[in-house]
């Protein structure tokens, strides 16, 4: 007997909206070419609301092209005093040009790059988040970082 996988869906669970602290530019490391960017704040709404604590950071790899290895860690808290710990692990790329504008802070349309990632989540009070895949469509702005999360059904 032959059995078909079913084919996934998405199902919109959270969207997040990140205030981003000044970026830290280590130039090329071992590792290759390195960024730091902080997350000073900002909100969780949907699925698990509340507000994202300063301490996270986007841990970037800069590639040859201009392209960026997203490796981002936060944390957020909820009214009720829940915490949510989100691992994003994604990939930021398109034409160099378009790369450059949105490193020097211009309002890019979202549609001129490509800017996914894959999330983890932990939270001790809502299971839920911890037992699904979740992946993000993403938008960069010159101070901070927009997603919508999608849980992959």
């Amino acid at each position: 007997m032959t059995v078909t996988p079913p084919v996934p869906g998405l199902e919109w669970a959270f969207s997040v909206d990140a205030e981003l602290g000044p970026l830290q530019d280590h130039g090329m490391t071992r590792a290759g070419h390195r960024r730091i960017i902080p997350i000073a704040g900002g909100t969780v709404t949907g699925a698990f609301t509340g507000v994202l604590l300063p301490g996270g950071a986007d841990w970037q790899n800069v590639r040859a092209d201009g392209s960026i290895e997203i490796d981002g860690r936060y944390s957020a808290r909820a009214e009720d005093g829940a915490l949510l710990y989100v691992t994003a692990r994604g990939v930021r790329s398109g034409d160099p040009v378009v790369l450059q504008s949105l490193l020097d802070g211009a309002d890019v349309d979202p549609s001129a790059y490509y800017f996914r990632t894959a999330l983890t989540l932990e939270c001790a009070t809502d299971r839920t988040l911890e037992d699904a895949v979740f992946v993000a469509s993403c938008v960069r702005e010159a101070n901070r970082v927009r997603y919508d999360a999608y849980r992959v059904s």
